[in-house]
């Protein structure tokens, strides 16, 4: 955009030039004329001008907003993903799986204590003495819904698989697995940009899909975790779910 204006200023000033030159040397009768056309140009090339200014700082302003909704619901996703590990040993690769998961499964809830008990073993290869060892207890307290300790009385997680701005019914791309030569398990959840930002200046987009800067969402998609590493990080940087006054 930088070089779109650089054009259209140097191109107001040529026209700013062009006029001082027609006022030297151009004849009385068609001064008028052409004084009218030339500045009737400088005003339009200036409003192009603001308009490639003003028309950035919007699509700028909408991308953030729809960005931080995107983003809270992913962050759902990532807690119902978490919890379907803590439960099941893995992540889901199913929308409709992991939300059945929260609908019905229980978190157990457990109380770990430390107790001293008699060592057998020891106590009979050293000929009956008493001989103890310090070992923990884990003792199961009760069940706890998932639904309830994630979300409570909200059932956004029902909806969890809908991009909440941008295209029409759009879904995020959920997928599972494992990293090579491991049992640790992975997840990725994600939406293109340009899904996100579907009704907005095409060029707009190209550029924001090139994104790479501390303080943005680097590449083309929003994602959190991922299937080449342990991570269920998101690719945000914290400014993005930094609460505003708003909230």
């Amino acid at each position: 955009m930088l070089n779109v204006i650089l054009v259209v200023v140097g191109l107001i000033l040529l026209t700013i030039g062009i006029v001082w030159l027609i006022d030297r040397f151009v004849p009385k009768k068609l001064k008028p004329i052409l004084n009218i056309l030339l500045w009737a140009l400088i005003v339009f090339l200036g409003y192009i001008t603001f308009m490639s200014v003003y028309g950035e700082i919007k699509f700028n302003k909408l991308k953030e907003e729809r960005y931080r909704i995107v983003i809270k619901k992913l962050e759902d996703i990532r807690e119902a993903q978490l919890a379907h590990r803590t439960v099941t040993g893995k992540f889901s690769g199913d929308f409709d799986k992991l939300i059945t998961f929260v609908d019905t499964a229980k978190f157990t809830i457990t109380q770990r204590r430390d107790t001293t008990v008699v060592d057998e073993e020891l106590t009979k290869r050293f000929g009956g003495v008493e001989t103890t060892k310090d070992i923990v207890i884990v003792d199961t307290l009760g069940f706890v819904p998932v639904k309830d300790s994630l979300f409570g009385v909200d059932t956004r997680y029902k909806t969890m698989m809908n991009v909440p701005v941008g295209e029409p019914n759009a879904k995020f791309e959920i997928k599972a697995g494992k990293l090579d030569d491991s049992n640790i398990s992975t997840f990725e959840v994600s939406v293109a940009k340009k899904v996100i930002l579907f009704d907005q200046d095409k060029n707009f987009i190209a550029k924001e899909e090139q994104v790479v800067a501390v303080d943005g969402v680097n590449g083309p998609k929003l994602q959190v975790g991922s299937l080449e590493e342990a991570s269920t990080t998101g690719n945000w940087p914290k400014n993005y779910t930094t609460k505003s006054k708003d909230d």
